[in-house]
């Protein structure tokens, strides 16, 4: 199946009043991003704290999102479970919405039989009934499992898998796998740390948490990369990296939320057990802005 997901997509965060969520402010959001030349959008990924959210609030983003998305914007859903049927039925149920393909993680929670040929009977089975096309997603570093190098080979083959987000950050894994892919399979970077290098050795683009925060930056990382303005891009890059460590491994999604706040989205808080910053973090962040040019002085 010949479906392109290149350039930068935003995982979008998940705006709570109070413990519910807010359709209104998630759709307020959607229409400020729909001014930039996003790809498109993740709903109910990792920066969206998906695995807090029910069923049905899960369905009411999805709806959101698809009916206040500009043209041309492509929407992936996240739709794992921790069992296949679970993923599939799950799968399918957002399928009738209109999205244009599922984001899906590995299972977890029963590391030690969770082998390769265990993940590569999941994914196909899924594959093979799922109303919409796959994207695998990698995340060990969240997970504590790793879709090795062979395995992904052997799943791109499936005409209903076509792709892989893929956020170890091991550079390697995508410079031992990019020539032995098909050309129409998208690889797209799950760690924004490593875009520039990773779109360098072919990477399709990226689903990152700075495309939420600064996507005109990481839009114009992109656009530098393709166009081999290497240094110019390798100059972004390095200075978009202390940001990415904030707002995904130092302080994470509350960081996130935060940065959202202060550029004139929605960010508020998150759901428990995740606490909002403290103001040693809240001043990380600021301080991180203003190096970035991104927040006007105080009068």
């Amino acid at each position: 199946m010949n479906l392109s997901f290149k350039g930068i997509f935003a995982p979008l965060t998940t705006p709570f009043e109070g413990d519910n969520i807010s359709t209104e402010k998630f759709r307020e959001n959607i229409l400020k991003y729909n001014n930039f030349d996003l790809s498109g959008y993740v709903i109910l990924g990792s920066t969206g704290e998906s695995i807090y959210l029910t069923d049905e609030e899960s369905e009411k983003l999805v709806h959101t999102a698809i009916e206040t998305v500009s043209s041309g914007k492509k929407i992936i859903v996240g739709t794992a479970r921790e069992s296949t049927k679970l993923t599939l039925e799950f799968t399918n149920r957002m399928a009738v919405l209109g999205p244009d393909a599922a984001l899906i993680r590995t299972p977890s929670y029963f590391k030690n039989c969770l082998n390769q040929a265990t993940l590569k009977n999941h994914f196909l089975t899924i594959a093979d009934n799922s109303k919409l096309p796959i994207i695998i997603y990698n995340i060990p570093q969240n997970t504590g499992i790793y879709v090795d190098q062979q395995l992904i080979l052997e799943l791109s083959k499936h005409p209903n898998i076509i792709g892989m987000k893929d956020s170890s950050g091991n550079l390697s894994f995508l410079g031992e796998v990019i020539t032995d892919l098909d050309p129409n399979f998208n690889f797209l970077l799950g760690a924004g740390s490593i875009l520039f290098p990773g779109l360098i050795y072919g990477a399709s683009g990226g689903i990152i948490t700075l495309a939420d925060i600064v996507p005109d930056l990481c839009i114009k990382l992109y656009n530098l990369s393709m166009e081999r303005k290497l240094d110019k891009a390798r100059r972004l890059q390095l200075d978009l990296v202390p940001l990415n460590q904030a707002v995904t491994k130092t302080l994470g999604v509350p960081a996130a939320k935060y940065a959202l706040n202060l550029l004139g989205y929605y960010g508020g808080q998150c759901r428990l057990p995740l606490l909002p910053l403290d103001e040693k973090g809240k001043n990380s962040i600021e301080d991180i802005l203003n190096k970035l040019n991104l927040l006007r002085p105080i009068k």
